[in-house]
This record gives C-alpha cells, sequence and structure tokens, in this order.
C-alpha cells in the first residue's frame, strides 16, 4: 500500500478580491467595492497544489469551492473497470468544487495538472453572503448554469460528433475560454496529454494523435509536442458548423 500523501500546505492570507486580475472571471462580477469587501473577509485561503496532486478526492466530505488562481486542472472518476475518465479541464478563474453541492460529498477527484494555486471559499459562509447580495446569488447561479450548459456540451460531443469533429470542437472551446481570460487564441500549450483528451473525448490515444497529425498535414495546426499554434481558425469552426447541421 503507498504511503499517504504529505497534506497540502494551506497559507492564511487577505485574498483582495477587488484588487484580483480575475475579478472578471469570478464571483465578484459585477459587484460594488463594498460587496468586494464583504467577499474578501469570507475568501481568506490561498491553497497551492503541485503539479500531480489532489485539490480533493471522491467522497471527500464537500466544504468549500475553489477559484483557480493560476494553474490548470483535471476532473476525472473511475470508471467501473478501474481506469480514469476525464470529466473535465479547468483553468485561472473557473471555479471547482461544485460537484459536491448536491450531496456534501465530492463526486470526482481534482487533480493539478501544473503547479497551480486557488482561493478557497467556504461554501456555506458564501450560501449565507449570497442571500443577503442579491449581485452576488446572480453571478453564482450564472456560473452554476455554465457548468451545466459545458455538461450537455460534452454530451453531444460524445454523441454526434466524428472523432476530427471533436478534437477541433475542444480546440475551440480552449482558445476561447483563454482569448476571455487575455491569453493568445491562436497559440496554447496543452497541459493535458493526449491520453487524457482521449479520455475527455471519447477517443482513443491512436485516434487523438491522427487527428492532431490530420489537422498539421491540412495546414490548420502546427504541432510541436504539446505546443500548438492554430493556423486556420475558421478550417476549426467549419468543422465543428458541419457536424451540428
Amino acid at each position: 500500500m503507498n504511503a499517504p500523501l504529505p497534506p497540502l500546505r494551506i497559507e492564511p492570507f487577505k485574498v483582495a478580491c477587488s484588487n484580483c486580475n480575475l475579478r472578471e472571471l469570478c464571483l465578484p462580477v459585477g459587484m460594488s467595492n463594498e460587496q468586494l469587501e464583504r467577499l474578501d473577509l469570507l475568501v481568506g485561503i490561498r491553497r497551492s497544489v503541485p503539479r500531480g496532486e489532489p485539490l480533493f478526492h471522491a467522497g471527500e466530505s464537500f466544504g468549500a469551492l475553489y477559484a483557480v488562481r493560476t494553474g490548470f486542472f483535471k476532473t476525472c472518476v473511475a470508471s467501473e473497470d478501474g481506469r480514469e475518465q476525464v470529466t473535465g479541464f479547468q483553468m485561472a478563474g473557473e471555479l471547482l468544487g461544485l460537484d459536491g453541492i448536491g450531496t456534501d460529498r465530492h463526486t470526482c477527484d481534482a487533480i493539478a495538472l501544473e503547479d497551480s494555486q486557488v482561493c478557497v471559499i467556504p461554501y456555506h459562509q458564501l450560501a449565507d453572503l449570497s442571500r443577503e447580495l442579491s449581485d452576488l446569488q446572480r453571478q453564482f447561479h450564472k456560473i452554476m448554469s455554465r457548468e451545466i450548459v459545458r455538461d450537455h456540451g460534452v454530451m453531444l460531443l460524445l454523441g454526434s460528433m466524428r472523432a476530427e469533429e471533436r478534437m477541433a470542437a475542444f480546440l475551440l472551446n480552449l482558445t476561447q475560454r483563454l482569448r476571455t481570460r487575455g491569453f493568445s487564441a491562436n497559440e496554447l500549450v496543452l497541459r493535458m496529454t493526449r491520453e487524457e483528451i482521449g479520455s475527455y473525448l471519447g477517443l482513443k490515444l491512436e485516434t487523438v494523435s491522427r487527428a492532431f497529425s490530420k489537422f498539421q498535414d491540412d495546414g490548420i495546426l502546427e504541432v510541436r509536442q504539446r505546443q500548438i499554434r492554430v493556423l486556420d481558425a475558421p478550417a476549426l469552426h467549419k468543422l465543428v458548423n458541419g457536424a451540428n447541421r
């Protein structure tokens, strides 16, 4: 049996949401300075999660949401045969832990794909504050709705698209999310492996590799291991739009 992992380092400090460069991407959107100050008192801990380490595991008691400040995560569950099934990827400005709200226990693992840092938001205190601050409650509902829509999008990928179309939709989704966060939409470094992409999209590793090779041969992408340059974004859109007709 493997020795238990050492506890993750937790450093309490004053998190100033009003000065956070992710304030337009996280919970505080549209809130007044006074409301942000009240949220500052709630979000009082940052947690560092080294690459490969868990933020939480399936079955653990749920007590907080986590806003990704830096880094990249994957969420995954164990399939019936023991294999890992990737259920999502989360980057800076996005929330983790919503899976635990319904049952008070997490239903998936959240693993850092690179050295990462999150803001810890105690859920019950957040719920109490949301009842007082209608702007915060509306934003929280928007975030939950966005997650539901994203899940529906994955079901569409797995149910109606060919392999190349799934890959095109996946890449377009990543570049759109990166653009929203101020990064280049044409150049990206994949934080996940091709195996993890395949698990998420319901594709075999060989199929993912073939799709990347075909996109490169067709002049759509330039691929250098995990470094991707999008050369022809309209071609990716055409693949996805063709699948949705």
